[in-house]
Protein backbone atom coordinates (compact mmCIF):
# COMPACT_ATOMS: atom_id res chain seq x y z
CA UNK A 1 0.00 0.00 0.00
CA UNK A 2 1.22 3.26 -1.24
CA UNK A 3 1.01 6.96 0.83
CA UNK A 4 -2.07 7.74 -1.26
CA UNK A 5 -3.55 4.85 -0.81
CA UNK A 6 -3.02 4.99 3.22
CA UNK A 7 -4.42 8.16 2.99
CA UNK A 8 -7.50 7.03 1.32
CA UNK A 9 -8.29 4.71 3.66
CA UNK A 10 -7.62 6.60 6.35
CA UNK A 11 -9.73 9.50 4.93
CA UNK A 12 -12.89 6.62 3.98
CA UNK A 13 -12.56 4.75 7.73
CA UNK A 14 -12.83 8.12 9.96
CA UNK A 15 -14.04 10.58 7.83
CA UNK A 16 -14.47 13.96 9.50
CA UNK A 17 -12.71 12.16 12.28
CA UNK A 18 -9.75 13.77 10.44
CA UNK A 19 -9.44 16.91 10.68
CA UNK A 20 -6.25 17.95 8.24
CA UNK A 21 -4.71 16.51 5.13
CA UNK A 22 -1.67 17.32 3.48
CA UNK A 23 -0.15 15.04 1.02
CA UNK A 24 1.96 17.30 -0.50
CA UNK A 25 4.36 18.03 2.69
CA UNK A 26 7.62 16.79 2.76
CA UNK A 27 6.33 13.97 4.98
CA UNK A 28 2.20 14.02 4.32
CA UNK A 29 0.62 13.53 7.35
CA UNK A 30 -2.76 13.79 8.52
CA UNK A 31 -4.55 15.33 11.54
CA UNK A 32 -6.74 14.09 14.37
CA UNK A 33 -8.15 15.21 17.71
CA UNK A 34 -6.38 13.28 20.87
CA UNK A 35 -9.44 11.38 21.80
CA UNK A 36 -9.34 9.58 17.85
CA UNK A 37 -5.55 8.55 18.30
CA UNK A 38 -6.13 4.96 19.93
CA UNK A 39 -8.62 3.99 17.08
CA UNK A 40 -6.15 5.61 14.36
CA UNK A 41 -3.20 3.61 15.74
CA UNK A 42 -4.59 0.73 15.68
CA UNK A 43 -6.23 1.15 12.07
CA UNK A 44 -2.51 2.29 10.75
CA UNK A 45 -0.49 -0.39 12.00
CA UNK A 46 -3.07 -3.73 11.74
CA UNK A 47 -5.03 -2.16 8.35
CA UNK A 48 -2.52 -0.07 6.64
CA UNK A 49 0.98 -1.84 7.81
CA UNK A 50 2.59 0.91 9.67
CA UNK A 51 4.44 -1.27 12.20
CA UNK A 52 6.88 1.15 13.67
CA UNK A 53 6.76 4.22 15.51
CA UNK A 54 10.16 5.92 14.23
CA UNK A 55 9.69 9.13 16.18
CA UNK A 56 7.35 10.97 18.13
CA UNK A 57 8.32 14.77 18.38
CA UNK A 58 6.92 17.08 20.99
CA UNK A 59 6.48 20.36 19.57
CA UNK A 60 5.23 23.86 21.36
CA UNK A 61 3.58 25.70 19.24
CA UNK A 62 2.90 29.10 21.53
CA UNK A 63 -0.11 31.10 22.89
CA UNK A 64 -3.37 30.39 21.81
CA UNK A 65 -2.20 27.04 19.65
CA UNK A 66 -0.66 24.93 22.49
CA UNK A 67 0.93 21.89 21.89
CA UNK A 68 1.50 18.93 19.58
CA UNK A 69 2.81 15.57 19.08
CA UNK A 70 4.19 14.81 15.64
CA UNK A 71 3.82 10.92 15.23
CA UNK A 72 6.49 9.69 12.69
CA UNK A 73 5.04 5.77 11.73
CA UNK A 74 6.54 3.68 9.03
CA UNK A 75 6.27 -0.24 7.63
CA UNK A 76 9.65 -1.89 8.26
CA UNK A 77 9.70 -3.39 4.92
CA UNK A 78 11.90 -2.64 1.38
CA UNK A 79 9.50 0.13 0.81
CA UNK A 80 9.35 2.13 3.75
CA UNK A 81 6.62 3.99 2.99
CA UNK A 82 5.26 6.03 6.08
CA UNK A 83 3.44 9.03 7.18
CA UNK A 84 2.95 11.26 10.14
CA UNK A 85 -0.21 11.96 12.39
CA UNK A 86 -0.31 14.86 14.10
CA UNK A 87 -2.80 15.77 17.68
CA UNK A 88 -2.73 19.20 18.95
CA UNK A 89 -3.78 20.06 22.65
CA UNK A 90 -4.17 23.05 24.31
CA UNK A 91 -1.90 24.16 27.31
CA UNK A 92 -4.69 23.22 30.29
CA UNK A 93 -5.34 20.09 29.10
CA UNK A 94 -2.42 18.40 26.63
CA UNK A 95 -3.69 14.64 27.27
CA UNK A 96 -3.39 12.27 24.45
CA UNK A 97 -3.95 8.99 24.85
CA UNK A 98 -1.00 6.82 25.51
CA UNK A 99 -0.12 4.02 22.27
CA UNK A 100 2.32 1.99 23.99
CA UNK A 101 0.30 -0.89 23.90
CA UNK A 102 0.45 -0.57 20.13
CA UNK A 103 4.27 0.51 19.37
CA UNK A 104 6.30 -0.71 22.11
CA UNK A 105 8.77 2.01 21.17
CA UNK A 106 6.25 5.07 22.20
CA UNK A 107 6.65 4.22 25.70
CA UNK A 108 10.09 5.99 25.88
CA UNK A 109 9.01 8.52 22.91
CA UNK A 110 5.99 9.27 25.42
CA UNK A 111 8.11 9.96 28.56
CA UNK A 112 10.51 12.16 26.87
CA UNK A 113 7.35 14.26 25.36
CA UNK A 114 6.00 14.18 29.05
CA UNK A 115 9.28 15.45 30.40
CA UNK A 116 10.16 17.88 27.74
CA UNK A 117 6.78 19.63 26.99
CA UNK A 118 4.17 18.38 29.58
CA UNK A 119 2.81 16.54 27.47
CA UNK A 120 0.50 14.13 29.65
CA UNK A 121 -0.15 10.30 27.84
CA UNK A 122 -2.92 8.23 29.03
CA UNK A 123 -2.68 4.95 30.13
CA UNK A 124 0.93 5.17 30.13
CA UNK A 125 1.95 2.29 32.27
CA UNK A 126 5.09 4.41 33.88
CA UNK A 127 5.07 8.19 32.88
CA UNK A 128 8.10 9.29 35.07
CA UNK A 129 10.71 11.45 33.53
CA UNK A 130 13.72 9.90 31.35
CA UNK A 131 15.76 13.25 30.62
CA UNK A 132 15.02 15.41 34.06
CA UNK A 133 15.86 14.91 37.70
CA UNK A 134 12.60 13.29 38.89
CA UNK A 135 11.96 16.42 41.22
CA UNK A 136 13.00 18.92 38.14
CA UNK A 137 10.23 21.79 38.38
CA UNK A 138 8.55 22.23 35.09
CA UNK A 139 8.89 21.11 31.41
CA UNK A 140 11.52 22.85 30.31
CA UNK A 141 11.14 22.67 26.28
CA UNK A 142 7.85 24.86 26.30
CA UNK A 143 8.17 28.25 25.16
CA UNK A 144 7.05 29.83 28.95
CA UNK A 145 9.62 27.87 30.59
CA UNK A 146 11.95 29.85 33.24
CA UNK A 147 14.95 28.46 34.36
CA UNK A 148 15.73 28.00 37.61
CA UNK A 149 18.35 30.31 39.14
CA UNK A 150 19.74 26.91 41.48
CA UNK A 151 19.56 23.36 41.61
CA UNK A 152 20.31 21.90 44.82
CA UNK A 153 22.68 24.57 45.50
CA UNK A 154 24.46 24.40 42.74
CA UNK A 155 24.24 27.44 40.64
CA UNK A 156 23.18 27.53 36.94
CA UNK A 157 25.63 29.21 34.22
CA UNK A 158 23.00 29.15 31.63
CA UNK A 159 20.08 31.78 33.14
Amino acid sequence: MERGAIVAEVRKAFGERITEVDEAALEPFVRCEASTWPDLARFLKERCGLDMLVCLSGIDRGKGVGLEAVYNLERCDASRVGIAVKIRVPYEAAVIPSVETVWRTADWHEREAWDLLGIRFEGHHNLVRILCAEDWEGHPLRKDYKSPDRYHGIKNNVV
